[in-house]
């Protein structure tokens, strides 16, 4: 057996689902794995609670919202004390989902409601009630991304209520009891968590044996299947403020372009120039610059591919990058530098989504390098860019690790973190944002 049979019988043999938190993805709906129970309650007009939710949910903190995966049974049970308000006539349940940007009107893209209580079957209530309810999450939801516009089907997005952003995805849990005609409803609400199951695409069988056994990452030419090569570019600029120099670089990207959350991206870059003092110091581990872009896409034009561009309404900031080491692949050679390198997709960014009104992607750039003595002739210009994409679940049975050497983690540089919060500051639509592509 050969080394490439070898390892991919290797892989398959050792298959293990590597996703403990999240559940393998399923057509079909689960009932979620209940931590934590929240529970909410309305009160009257003298302070005294007549209306409470109870909700199991996924979440390890009962104090934060509640968090459900695609496809999860959201289960629970609601109570009202009928003796603390009058004119109810009916009483249900619902889960609605909305995104919002900032100058526009709330798209409303999921509504399902469940009757609880009907007083015109059940006649006049006394006391205390209360009723278990089921509510089971679709996977995806049909949404026009413009007026009069056929409706096509999408995947429900994540939630995503980060400070400040120009647009925002809730869901919600709603509890109403309608009342009489001259009477206001009566509404208790909590928003929720809401996370797609997505899986990143299996790596090379070369590359899937390295994370099982533990031997280091094989380059581009061992492994010509687990690795995009990008085309070669060259570096130029003035060194000391006395020479021009250039230097050419390849650099390889792990192949499929698909990662998942709390996983490492593989790179390799060689360097090459007849100039040696420029490889040293042009081209040093610390002076390589390679950044992982998040994208958000505002407004009409948040589906259509290629619509990025200079619009007004995308918005571009730097998540992660890469932190890259001298490769042990292979000896060194005069006029030529290898180069390993990993950049951190971490835990808890979003993944990617497209979705009328608001799409998420990320994009990977590399950089003119910045050495001390080194000025690049067009700093800011990115040498390549290339789209990846970033998911909830690791490949089945992949648990893909880090190879980077003590001391050389990539760094994190973007406020990728869930926040509960909501828009800050309506007015301000249009942010600073880089200005490639």
């Amino acid at each position: 057996m050969d080394k490439r049979a070898e390892a991919q019988a290797t892989a398959v043999e050792n298959r293990n689902d590597s996703d403990a938190e999240l559940p393998g993805y399923t057509r079909t709906a689960s009932t979620s794995t209940s931590t934590e129970e929240h529970v909410y309650k309305l009160d009257d007009s003298k302070g005294r609670p007549w209306i409470w939710l109870h909700v199991k949910s996924r979440a390890r903190d009962k104090k934060t919202w509640p968090l459900f995966y695609e496809r999860d049974v959201i289960q629970g049970t609601v109570e009202v004390d009928f003796d603390k308000t009058d004119g109810a006539k009916a009483v249900s349940i619902g889960v609605t989902g909305g995104v919002t940007a900032v100058g526009q009107e709330e798209l409303n893209f999921l509504n399902i409601s469940k009757d609880l209580w009907d007083g015109k079957l059940a006649g006049k209530p006394k006391g205390k009630l209360s009723w278990p309810f089921s509510i089971s999450l679709p996977g995806e939801t049909n949404v026009a991304d413009r007026p009069k516009a056929r409706a096509d089907p999408y995947r429900l997005p994540p939630t995503f209520t980060e400070r400040a952003s120009p647009a925002y995805i809730d869901y919600k849990l709603v509890v109403t009891v309608r009342r009489s005609a001259f009477k206001v409803n009566q509404t208790l609400m909590t928003s929720f968590f809401y996370t797609p199951l997505t899986r990143a695409e299996p790596p090379s069988a070369l590359r899937q044996a390295s994370y099982i056994n533990g031997h280091p990452i094989i380059g581009p030419d061992g492994d010509p299947e687990g690795w995009k090569v990008l085309p070669t570019v060259q570096i130029a600029g003035t060194l000391f403020n006395t020479r021009s120099v250039s230097v050419e670089c390849t650099a390889a990207i792990a192949s499929p372009l698909s990662f998942s959350t709390g996983s490492p991206i593989p790179m390799f870059v060689t360097c090459t120039s007849s100039d040696e003092q420029a490889l040293d110091l042009v081209c040093a581990p610390s002076a390589m610059r390679f950044h992982l872009y998040r994208e958000r896409l505002i407004g009409s034009h948040a589906t259509r591919e290629g619509a990025a561009g200079q619009s007004n309404n995308t918005f571009r900031e730097v998540m992660a990058t890469a932190a890259f080491w001298p490769s042990q692949e292979s000896a060194p050679e005069p006029g030529k530098r290898t180069f390993q390198g990993e950049l951190d997709v971490k835990k808890g960014m979003r993944p990617t989504f497209t979705f009328p009104r608001f799409t998420l992607r990320y994009v990977l750039c590399m950089f003119p390098f910045e050495a001390p003595g080194f000025v690049p002739a067009n700093p800011d210009v990115p040498l390549f860019t290339e789209r990846v994409m970033v998911h909830t679940l690791n490949a089945v049975g992949i648990i893909p690790r880090s190879f980077a050497p003590p001391g050389y983690a990539g760094s994190m540089e973007g406020n990728y973190n869930n926040v509960a919060g909501y828009l800050e500051n309506g007015n301000q639509r249009f942010y600073h944002h880089h200005g490639f592509m």
